[in-house]
């Protein structure tokens, strides 16, 4: 195994430049969006976080861009609550995705229907303050269906490279490896005059045990999110600044059979 310093974020920013280092030496961003999106509701706090529902502001930066041979997407949440519990007390989280596209590679045509697209894809997802990182090479299918913008499935794994409990560090137990089932996706829709978007995903992250043979149980999590083009209502022809809500409903949130969360945040996001 590989041995990782315990500064994630670090790490992950490091991750983050040397795949863009490595982006623009290919070619330039076929295309490129970049937002800011702020987000407002009462979280649950899982059984070993001492529960109990807390308003939390989430400030998100997300990025996601297209080369000559795939695309990229990351994203970087800081998270605080009302409650100083260590948990959720101004943390950084982020996800790295960077994703190879078997048509832009081959210059080939899928041969399914509904098909757009086959690819690898490697993600790391890295928590500074519970210094967690997981690895998450896999494949994705990206479909082509009817009105969606895009909608992509990832089969992948996730592995572990946590260093684990700690003498005196706040480190989250190391856990084994598993495997995750995500589904992205983007609908865009008009109601008269005014423009409208559902975008999101849904993961699934399989039962696992963790460094004390504890059960981590398996979880489902779903972030639909329903925006209004609100510069383009106001007049603006340029699309940034979007307003709607976010609902966020997570099945044994964290690997935690007795935290259920299902809560809608007010959302807020500017494109950049």
């Amino acid at each position: 195994m590989i041995n990782v310093k315990p500064n994630y974020l670090k790490q992950l920013s490091k991750v983050l430049l040397v795949l863009i280092c490595c982006h623009s030496a290919v070619s330039a961003a076929e295309w490129s969006k970049t937002e800011l999106l702020y987000q407002q509701g009462k979280l649950l706090a899982p059984s070993f976080a001492g529960g109990g529902k807390h308003a939390t502001t989430v400030i998100t930066l997300q990025h996601a861009s297209g080369w000559t041979y795939g695309d990229n997407f990351f994203f970087v949440d800081h998270l605080n609550d009302d409650n100083s519990d260590g948990f959720d007390d101004s943390e950084f989280y982020g996800e790295i995705y960077l994703h190879l596209s078997a048509t832009k590679i081959f210059d080939i045509k899928i041969p399914v229907d509904l098909v757009k697209d086959v690819g690898m894809v490697l993600g790391v997802n890295a928590s500074a303050d519970a210094n967690v990182i997981k690895y998450l090479p896999g494949i994705r299918i990206s479909w082509d269906l009817p009105g969606f913008a895009f909608l992509n499935s990832d089969i992948t794994a996730y592995i572990d490279n946590s260093d684990g409990i700690q003498v005196g560090k706040a480190n989250a137990p190391s856990e084994d490896n598993s495997f995750m089932i995500d589904v992205s996706f983007g609908y865009p829709f008009s109601i008269g005059e005014y423009d409208f978007s559902i975008e999101g995903h849904m993961e699934y992250i399989n039962e696992r045990e963790n460094e004390f043979g504890e059960t981590v149980h398996s979880w489902f999590l779903a972030q639909p999110q329903l925006r209004l083009d609100l510069g383009k209502a106001l007049g603006n022809k340029k699309e940034t600044v979007f307003a709607g809500i976010k609902w966020q409903y997570w099945q044994n949130k964290l690997g935690d059979k007795t935290a259920d969360e299902s809560v809608i945040m007010a959302l807020l996001v500017w494109r950049l």
